[in-house]
């Protein structure tokens, strides 16, 4: 069972493993208060430190954690990380929103052709969903 609710999310992430690999970009799966979890064509390894950078603002996002786990999933993999400091929560929680608004803004522009300004996707995805999003 799982301890936090998962945000699913399809913004775009770079993620650099200490002392292992280069910078890459992945596609981030879902966020949440305890962790993260983002797609990658490689496996990576249990236990490994990581840098996780979420270019939705200026300057970018950016938490360290722990790989905790790597799963194979429809020719790519699935890789679970557990944010190290307990206490990027509040930032945390402004970063899942801020890809919500990022999500929806795209949404819209797919689904009914409507261009919406960062400022005018907030304001209509908080006056939507934020009685939803978990306090």
């Amino acid at each position: 069972m799982r301890h936090f609710i998962r945000h699913p999310s399809d913004i775009p992430i770079e993620c650099h493993i200490t002392h292992c690999e280069p910078c890459r970009r992945h596609g981030l799966k879902d966020i949440s208060l305890g962790g993260l979890c983002f797609q990658t064509p490689d496996a990576l390894e249990r236990g490994c430190a990581i840098q996780i950078k979420i270019p939705v603002r200026e300057p970018p996002f950016e938490v360290t954690g722990t790989i905790v786990w790597c799963r194979r999933a429809n020719g790519h993999y699935h890789v679970g990380v557990q944010f190290a400091d307990t206490n990027t929560e509040f930032s945390v929680r402004m970063i899942e929103q801020i890809c919500q608004i990022c999500h929806y803004q795209r949404e819209v522009l797919e689904k009914e052709g409507r261009a919406l300004s960062g400022a005018e996707a907030a304001a209509e995805w908080v006056a939507k969903y934020a009685h939803n999003f978990p306090s």
